[in-house]
């Protein structure tokens, strides 16, 4: 079983070393915090940070001899610009040991996660990876997709490299081996088969269409598949048919066809030419051009093709590609179970450490080759050519988005192309379950992991005033990056704000901003023209000038490509909200009221409105519901003057 993380298990018995440095700009005052430090240091292995003036954490690394690896920074003429520039802005520096240097590369790649120093290659990536989960603490197991945390009684297969590769194995799944996707509510109250049985995509166990020893063999089937074993379940569907064309049941043998055919389908749609492969391999490669590198993974599973995904690392000037891909594993495996073998396009001069860390945290052996012929370098080539063809659409895209940015600052009269730009829509029906939205891009596109939610609960904002809302939403955001970061040093602050709508809500943002001081912000609405018809778009600035552009215009693509992901976040968090507030239980509410009580109440008197007007008595006479019990759940829904 892999074990727990690095950092949970060394948060209690490694040591640690703190140097304060004094806070001056040069880099010798950098060098002398990192000299203090030096004379209290062991040669152990483990993993330090530097950190500046602020606090902020400027990189972490790892060493076989701590000592050795630091004494390195004060060495500066050795040092390349880039690292020149972090000693220079080094003022702390804090030490942990662990035991061994596989330990500490674990350690390091938690921790870089963590704090994202920007001198430390980042896995830039912001999505999770979805995995096929089968449960297993139900009589009849249920297949789904998951992402998250991968915990439960069942087995998890993956990693997938989108939702689109993990939805087609899914779908071919139930076609296959007829397993049921409901949730166990649904499961539990169904007194006849659903549309799924109909379209031949569901067993129907939920109304005994099926019994439990049989159900357990299709269970068994798609293990066998998804374990890699294909063979067999191609065979028995085979067997099968043939049996039950002999016995001339056509119609049971149509069935059978049909499974086999989805079968072939799905093993046709994930095959990979590698006769002779490892059956769980990742294949790895990296193609780098003009200061920019793409990282191209395949995730063979079973000796199937669970997709593949692009990578852009971030930080990556003046770092050699070896050290990139280096620093970059292991963040990934941070994230995902390590497979058992690792084909890389190129020999990595820390190949062996890296196979001990993967090694420790998976629980078996993971083997890392650079094969130079055979079918494992057929693979390999594949990948390259993905990551080069990858990396050539992202320069393009770039491209074409740098010259977008150029086009805005010309349109709008900002003195540079705006390196983050903050879009901010909200949304509400009737002003109930009203919530503000904030959604950010930059050169690269959309910053996702920058979205921001708010809620707007306040009691002084009028329901349905789509002007107070936008108003207490940018008091709110620039009222904390004016706490939080004065000096506008964190990359946090926009160049330009796009508000979704028109004069009203510009209004309402520019006052918000005076109120807090903040200027040298850019604002621009955006409005729809006639009967809100898109393309005929104005663009409302302070100063009382009205833009429109050509409908054709690319720039105007972008801007209401801008828009529309605003407005699309915006739906989204508040139909989410709106379902949860449908969903909620006034019981929920109720100090001291559990799962069991809850449920203990409702056998009793059907649903929650029967509580609320329950008198003490009633209540009392509850099972599970104690005397005082009774009288605090009385209390909260008729509470005493």
């Amino acid at each position: 079983m892999p074990k727990p993380p690095i950092l949970d298990r060394f948060a209690e018995d490694t040591a640690t070393f703190t140097v304060q440095g004094k806070d001056t700009p040069d880099i010798d005052r950098g060098v002398e915090a990192i000299r203090n430090v030096l004379r209290t240091l062991p040669t152990r292995p483990g993993v330090y940070r530097m950190t500046d003036a602020a606090g902020d954490v400027l990189y972490i690394g790892k060493a076989k001899a701590l000592k050795n690896r630091v004494t390195n920074y004060t060495q500066v003429s050795r040092l390349s610009r880039r690292l020149q520039r972090m000693v220079s802005q080094t003022r702390d520096m804090t030490i942990v040991t662990t035991n061994s240097e596989s330990e500490a590369l674990l350690l390091e790649a938690q921790l870089i996660k963590r704090y994202r120093p920007p001198y430390n290659v980042l896995l830039r990536d912001d999505k999770s990876f979805p995995f096929i989960f089968l449960r297993e603490d139900h009589g009849f197991p249920r297949i789904s997709k998951h992402r998250g945390a991968r915990a439960g009684k069942g087995v998890f297969y993956g990693p997938f490299a989108s939702a689109g590769a993990v939805n087609t194995t899914l779908n071919a799944l139930q076609k296959v081996f007829l397993l049921r996707s409901c949730t166990d509510s649904f499961f539990a109250n169904r007194t006849r088969p659903c549309l799924l049985h109909q379209i031949k995509r569901c067993s129907a166990p939920c109304v005994g269409r099926i019994d439990e020893a049989s159900y357990a063999e299709l269970v068994q089937d798609a293990k066998a598949f998804l374990s890699g074993r294909t063979q067999e379940a191609q065979k028995k569907l085979g067997e099968a048919m043939t049996v039950a064309a002999a016995a001339m049941d056509f119609e049971l043998a149509a069935v059978l066809r049909d499974r086999l055919r989805a079968l072939t389908f799905i093993q046709g749609s994930q095959a990979i030419n590698a006769e002779g492969s490892a059956s769980e391999a990742d294949i790895v490669a990296l193609a780098a051009t003009g200061g920019t590198m793409c990282i191209q993974i395949f995730f063979i599973r079973g000796g199937q093709n669970w997709g593949h995904r692009a990578f852009f690392p971030a930080h990556t000037d003046g770092v050699s590609e070896e050290e990139v891909l280096l620093s970059f594993l292991p963040q990934l495996y941070e994230e995902l179970p390590p497979p058992r073998e690792l084909l890389l396009d190129r020999a990595l001069p820390e190949a062996a450490l890296l196979s001990d860390a993967l090694s420790e945290k998976a629980g078996h052996r993971v083997s890392i080759k650079a094969p130079q012929r055979g079918p494992n370098r057929k693979l390999v080539d594949q990948a390259s050519r993905n990551a080069r063809e990858a990396l050539d659409r992202r320069l393009a895209e770039s491209t074409t988005q740098g010259k977008l940015l150029i086009e805005l600052a010309d349109l709008f009269d900002l003195d540079a192309p705006p390196r983050r730009i903050e879009i901010y829509d909200n949304s509400h029906i009737m002003g109930s379950n009203a919530l503000g939205a904030m959604v950010v891009a930059g050169p690269e596109g959309f910053l996702k992991n920058q979205y921001r939610k708010f809620n707007m609960n306040d009691a002084s904002i009028t329901p349905g005033d789509d002007f107070a809302m936008m108003k207490a939403m940018l008091s709110r955001r620039f009222a904390r990056l004016e706490k939080e970061d004065p000096e506008r040093n964190s990359g946090d602050w926009p160049d330009l704000l796009l508000i979704d709508g028109g004069k009203g809500q510009l209004t309402s943002v520019n006052e918000a901003l005076a109120e807090l001081g903040v200027d040298n912000v850019a604002i621009v609405g955006v409005s729809k023209g006639p009967d809100r018809h898109a393309g005929r778009e104005t663009f409302h600035l302070p100063s009382g000038r009205e833009l429109q552009l050509p409908p054709n215009s690319p720039l105007l693509f972008f801007l209401q490509r801008l828009r529309d992901e605003a407005h699309r976040f915006a739906i989204g968090a508040h139909r989410a909200k709106r379902s949860k507030a449908i969903a909620a239980n006034p019981l929920d509410d109720v100090p001291g009221i559990g799962p069991a009580r809850k449920k203990a109440l409702l056998m009793h008197f059907g649903t929650s409105r029967a509580v609320r007007g329950a008198t003490l008595d009633d209540l009392e006479r509850t099972p599970g519901i104690s005397k005082a019990m009774a009288e605090a759940i009385h209390q909260h829904f008729h509470p005493r003057g």
